[in-house]
């Protein structure tokens, strides 16, 4: 999917948006390079759990908010996630749902702009 259309969606219709379809916006226009991060108090080293690293630095790049964050993560989310509010899969989409932004910090940037 492409930037600008992905970025309409999430305003417009964002639970049409798919995981697929928001990591497939990114390297189109971004290199990424594995980074270690932090997601609501859980430490990840570079090359773990790479996608959500990425979509949270996509995320904080376009200024996205909270609830556009989660509905890139599609249907684990919305099915997986929100269905199942005392399960323990998707750790980062449940961090990041308890904690937001502040809960996030990259070592680095992973992204960088093509």
């Amino acid at each position: 999917m492409k930037l600008d259309i992905l970025l309409k969606n999430l305003t417009d219709n964002p639970t049409s948006v798919t995981l697929d379809d928001a990591l497939a916006a990114i390297p189109g226009s971004y290199k990424s390079t594995p980074v270690a991060f932090e997601n609501g108090g859980v430490r990840y080293q570079a090359g773990q759990n790479v996608r959500s690293c990425q979509l949270l630095a996509f995320a904080m790049l376009h200024n996205l908010t909270k609830e556009q964050t989660l509905n890139c993560y599609g249907i684990y989310y919305r099915e997986d996630v929100l269905r199942n509010p005392t399960g323990t899969d998707h750790e980062p989409i449940r961090n990041f749902m308890k904690h937001g932004w502040d809960g996030v910090q990259f070592d680095a940037m992973p992204l960088e702009a093509r």
